[in-house]
């Protein structure tokens, strides 16, 4: 015969619940209010791995939240550092499939060699459903959504690293890592939220950015959403044909859907928004291909940042030749278009972007590529 009372309570992981369902779980607890903003501080601001760290609790009600509840954290499972300061985290989620992630800490230095910027690119997904073809992770496919605590956990956890070694928090958060954000929307967006919360990671909304292939549906949602953070649209070439060979999700999605989202964001949020290009030496460098992304950039007020591909193995792509990239962007700039060039980081550790990827022999997951 089975001890019903020695069946082990199935704990809930406090880090699963959206801050509302937080307050309505202690609530059920009998806890007043304050409780619940003092549990969420000691998870997100202090970075709490267990309940014994919560000091300002009451030890019966510290006991009695181990009973019921748990505090899941992801493990770093590999630190590589590059020679220009980029590191790359790769972290093990709490999963019985042993599913890991990867995420990258990109510093901007003075010239006197004290950091400026410290950009956190946090992964939302394992692997990602939509098969850029030029996109290491976009290979992988997709296996699964992240919770927003374990996008939070890489923020909490590279923002103790960069505290470490630089002595000050980090400034910036894209979500520009493994994984199409606006896929895990419910997730992406919380996590968004409790980053600019105050009793949270309390950075300004201003200072976070979610990239997206060009969900309209979900462009459209984020902006009724009103969390005031950026839009980056991952564009890398700017007619449908060119397009369609490279990004699956423009066969659905193509650029006369994208525009209309693009600008119902703009009507909604009054933010202008970056557009994304990936240059490929003799794809999508030609004037044509110039004169096609002044167009774009029409659409709404906006940005264009002209990204240095990082070679990646399989791929037929290239980074493209310096003429041609002076020459592309001499025509953007001549025509009013607001552009910069980023230049390739971390590349020598596969950190750059594009390059993130899982390679212990995983299997192929979900793809919309054919």
């Amino acid at each position: 015969m089975i001890n019903e009372a020695a069946t082990p309570v199935e704990k809930t992981d406090l880090k699963s619940l959206t801050k509302a369902d937080l307050s309505a779980y202690l609530e059920e607890l009998g806890l007043a209010g304050y409780r619940s903003d003092q549990v969420f501080q000691w998870l997100y601001q202090k970075g709490a791995e267990n309940f014994n760290e919560m000091t300002n609790l009451s030890k019966d009600l510290r006991a009695h939240l181990r009973e019921i509840a748990e505090v899941k954290r992801l493990t770093v499972h590999s630190r590589q550092e590059s020679k220009d300061g980029t590191i790359k985290f790769l972290f093990q989620l709490d999963d019985p499939n042993d599913y890991k992630v990867e995420a990258v800490l990109i510093p901007d230095f003075y010239d006197d060699g004290v950091a400026n910027r410290l950009t956190v690119c946090v992964s939302s997904q394992v692997g990602c459903m939509f098969g850029c073809s030029f996109c290491a992770t976009g290979k992988m496919g997709y296996f699964r959504s992240l919770t927003h605590g374990e996008i939070l956990d890489q923020v909490q956890i590279i923002n103790e690293v960069a505290q470490e070694k630089y002595g000050k928090k980090i400034t910036n958060i894209v979500y520009m890592g493994m994984g199409e954000p606006l896929h895990n929307f419910k997730a992406v967006t919380e996590s968004a939220r409790i980053i600019s919360d105050p009793l949270g990671t309390d950075l300004s909304p201003r200072r976070i950015t979610i990239s997206t292939v060009g969900l309209t549906k979900q462009i459209k949602q984020l902006a009724d959403e009103e969390i005031g953070i950026n839009l980056a649209i991952s564009l890398h070439a700017a007619d449908d044909k060119k397009r369609d060979e490279i990004m699956p999700i423009n066969e659905s999605l193509n650029l006369e859907k994208l525009e209309e989202a693009v600008k119902y964001w703009f009507m909604k949020t009054e933010k202008p928004l970056t557009y994304e290009y990936l240059l490929f030496d003799e794809f999508n460098d030609s004037r044509q291909d110039a004169e096609n992304l002044i167009k774009i950039a029409q659409w709404a007020p906006s940005k264009v940042n002209i990204i240095m591909y990082n070679n990646v193995a399989g791929v037929a792509l290239q980074r493209v030749r310096e003429e041609r990239l002076n020459r592309f962007m001499k025509t953007l700039i001549n025509n009013g278009v607001t552009a910069t060039v980023r230049r390739s980081r971390g590349d020598d550790i596969d950190a750059g972007c594009g390059q993130l990827a899982i390679r212990e022999g995983q299997e192929r997951g979900k793809s919309l590529a054919k």
